[in-house]
């Protein structure tokens, strides 16, 4: 078996995605904590001060750790890694130009090719990594700016929002759909805007930003379509992202690609090139690391010929904004097309934990069919949402009734207790919401 790697291990995720910005995000959380420590009855000697540098080495030196770790995994199972650019010679010829700039070519048996994504250049927001930033640059700002313009109020947008503006940077953003995390339920966008409206955070929807202009005080202006400019130090632009097959042989070879530029696969991860397999952003079905882990399980699986296919129904979205938003299963509104849709809800400042952490924004939504009480969707919004969330998408994986998860007994005092009293609700039956229970 062997790995082929033009840069380091680990991929987005771990060198300039979930790895170093919730590094980051840890920092900023940890401030806005120690900034409000005396409502927790300390008393500190002296008001905290932020140190960009040190929190930046922080999380270069997390990330070089985990790098680390992964190598040695790699000699541990006996995966021989190679240094440098693959691209198919023939379905089962891979050509490598190594970084030492000799060349080689290999044989297998099976490829999976999961060469991930980057930062979309759009031509009207040429980035620069100076004034017009991707998220890859915000990692290695060498100082936090004054203000900040976020194009693009998606997952990227307000995780990097919430965390800029803890640290004290003057956020504005601007979203083209009608709401902050268009994705995801209209609960979490309502609950999201507002905390990002609590933090002074701006936030233009359904909007767009026809271009960026310089100032001559060296600021950037972002053209809105309505004509209005907005102005910032820096601006990120956080508005999709480009997938990762350019000069890899695979035209040539024979793999057919999906309108998007992604690779098109079946269930089983194979593209329809029987022995060649695509998994994580390059395959097109979902831009999540944890998501590229599971369909490289089936990958692999298949290539040992075994029959499995990937199930997309149980897998969590994980947001780490400030309360966090996690979901698993349906929208309601995608819910409501195919059923008779029921829901209940269950809000964080009702539970004696969270009162107990002062975090008591966000609230829980279930979402279940009417007729046959089946678990369709559980949302999230609150502290340690993004862990919470596993215990529903196990419930949705085994087509458990909503009855099936609130008759779980969680422990106390616990933030999942809010997904019980969720499910009761649904059925009117939360005893800790006012006029639930008939007399």
């Amino acid at each position: 078996m062997a790995v082929i790697e033009e840069d380091k291990v680990g991929g987005v995720c771990l060198n300039r995605g979930c790895i170093p910005s919730k590094s980051l995000i840890a920092g900023a959380n940890l401030y806005h904590t120690m900034q409000h420590a005396a409502d927790f009855g300390i008393k500190l000697a002296a008001p905290p001060e932020v140190d960009w540098p040190a929190m930046k080495a922080r999380k270069d030196k997390i990330v070089g750790g985990l790098v680390k770790g992964i190598g040695q995994l790699f000699k541990s199972y006996g995966v021989k890694q190679y240094s440098g650019f693959a691209s198919l010679a023939s379905p089962k010829k891979i050509h490598i130009e190594l970084s030492d700039e000799s060349e080689i070519d290999i044989e297998a048996k099976n490829i999976i090719v999961a060469t991930g994504s980057r930062p979309a250049n759009i031509p009207a927001f040429p980035l620069d990594g100076v004034k017009v930033l991707s998220s890859d640059h915000l990692l290695e700002l060498e100082y936090l700016p004054e203000t900040m313009l976020i194009i693009g109020a998606g997952v990227i947008g307000c995780e990097w929002a919430f965390m800029l503006g803890r640290l004290g940077v003057k956020v504005e953003m601007v979203e083209m759909m009608p709401r902050a995390l268009p994705m995801e339920d209209e609960m979490s966008s309502r609950l999201i805007e507002r905390e990002l409206k609590k933090m002074k955070i701006k936030l233009h929807t359904d909007i767009k930003v026809e271009g960026l202009e310089s100032s001559p005080s060296g600021q950037v202006h972002a053209v809105l379509g309505d004509g209005v400019k907005l102005e910032a130090e820096q601006v990120l632009v956080s508005i999709g992202r480009a997938f990762n097959t350019a000069d890899m042989g695979l035209e040539k070879a024979g793999i057919k690609f999906n309108k998007n530029g992604s690779i098109k696969v079946n269930g089983q991860m194979r593209s329809n090139l029987k022995n060649v397999y695509a998994i994580g952003d390059v395959a097109g079905n979902s831009l999540l690391a944890y998501t590229a882990v599971a369909e490289g399980a089936v990958a692999v699986d298949n290539c040992l010929g075994q029959s499995k296919k990937m199930d997309y129904l149980s897998v969590p979205s994980v947001i780490f904004t400030q309360p966090e938003v996690a979901s698993v299963g349906m929208t309601e509104a995608q819910a409501a097309e195919k059923h008779d849709v029921a829901t209940g809800s269950f809000p964080m400042r009702a539970l004696g934990k969270a009162h107990a952490e002062g975090e008591i924004a966000g609230e829980v939504k279930v979402i279940g069919d009417k007729k046959t009480d089946k678990l369709l969707g559980v949302h999230i919004v609150g502290p340690h949402a993004t862990e919470v969330i596993h215990t529903p998408a196990l419930a949705i994986k085994q087509g458990m009734t909503v009855a099936d998860l609130g008759s779980m007994v969680f422990g106390h005092p616990v933030i999942s207790e809010s997904v019980m009293e969720a499910c009761h609700n649904l059925h009117k039956m939360s005893v800790h919401l006012p006029g639930q229970l008939k007399k």
